[in-house]
């Protein structure tokens, strides 16, 4: 599997399968952080689009300050701004799949866990989301990059503009 740094110079060279590739790789995570923040799947869906073709028209400007994901998360995340603005979707967020946010435990007769167990991980899992939508937009965008993303407190500053403290103190 090719490095995002050798997708981004083939790209920026007119590769589009290249350019496809990095598309696929990094899609679902644009939607999930997009199902955070604009809160409805809908609206995600256009999010993610958006960013995505945003990223292909501008991947020669891409200047490597940053991993793509983390350029790919500042773009998402002024669009996602822009929705709001506009007056965008206010429906709560839907999960795509269960699956995405649970994982079940891995047994070596049944690797399913049992019913209770898969009852509680879905309620857990959903006042989860419940409280993250119940977020200020500053402090839930720290919240996804940081907690749900990965990224670093310095690559969360990166996608916010703002310094490692501002975006400890969000926390």
């Amino acid at each position: 599997m090719d490095s995002d740094e050798t997708l981004i110079e083939r790209a920026r060279s007119g590769d589009d399968d290249a350019l496809a590739a990095l598309v696929a790789r990094h899609a679902p995570r644009v939607l999930r952080f997009g199902l955070k923040l604009c809160k409805d799947e809908e609206t995600a869906r256009d999010v993610l689009q958006e960013t995505l073709l945003t990223a292909a028209r501008g991947i020669r400007g891409f200047r490597r300050e940053s991993r793509f994901s983390t350029w790919l998360f500042a773009i998402a995340r002024s669009i996602c701004i822009k929705q709001r603005t506009r007056g965008g979707a206010t429906k709560a967020a839907e999960p795509l799949d269960e699956s995405a946010h649970f994982e079940g435990g891995g047994g070596l007769v049944d690797p399913k866990p049992p019913p209770d167990e898969t009852i509680a991980s879905l309620e857990l899992g959903q006042a989860l989301e419940r409280a993250i939508r119940e977020l200020e937009p500053a402090q839930r965008e720290v919240l996804v990059l940081r907690d749900v993303e990965g990224l670093s407190a310095r690559e969360v500053g990166q996608v916010l503009s703002l310094g490692e403290e501002a975006v400890k103190s969000r926390l």
